[in-house]
């Protein structure tokens, strides 16, 4: 078995831990940067091992649904998911525009301080794929900075507005 393509997301924010961890999990933060130039709504939020997040997002009358279940919350320093596209009912399903995508993308983000300033870094790897998935996965690797980027670019915006 070869080795998983991974995508890595690194940023560096000019904001305590504490408050970076926060924009990732609290609902009404988290649902203003995730999936930039769409609507976020967040069904469900509960930000503890075992727990799910269900999240759509929606756009020109569409909906695409995902299910995140964690692994591990420590809280400010990591967090690790499953994360999936889902039918409307929440259970896992292929992803409607590339049938391909892994079902299930293991997540893991970290916050890490340095001085004044927090480094996040996120981590994506197909999980139980098939070669099919792991194929995909791979070829879009390069292209994933676009959703990610936009977001991020939010988020900052938003430290910004809570530490004024």
């Amino acid at each position: 078995m070869s080795e998983l393509p991974v995508y890595t997301l690194e940023r560096r924010f000019k904001a305590p831990r504490a408050l970076v961890w926060r924009t990732w999990t609290e609902a009404e933060l988290l649902n203003r940067w995730y999936g930039p130039g769409v609507e976020t709504v967040i069904h469900q939020l509960d930000v503890t091992p075992g727990g799910v997040w269900l999240n759509e997002m929606k756009w020109g009358g569409n909906s695409n649904y995902q299910r995140v279940e964690y692994v591990e919350v420590s809280a400010p320093e990591r967090l690790v998911w499953l994360h999936s596209n889902a039918d409307q009912d929440w259970n896992i399903a292929a992803n409607p525009m590339m049938p391909d995508w892994p079902r299930v993308l293991m997540t893991v983000v970290t916050f890490e301080e340095e001085g004044d300033e927090t480094v996040m870094r996120l981590t994506w790897e197909p999980h139980e794929a098939t070669e099919a998935e792991i194929a995909c996965f791979a070829g879009a690797v390069a292209g994933l900075d676009k959703g990610w980027g936009a977001g991020m670019e939010i988020l900052a915006e938003i430290l910004a507005e809570l530490q004024t």
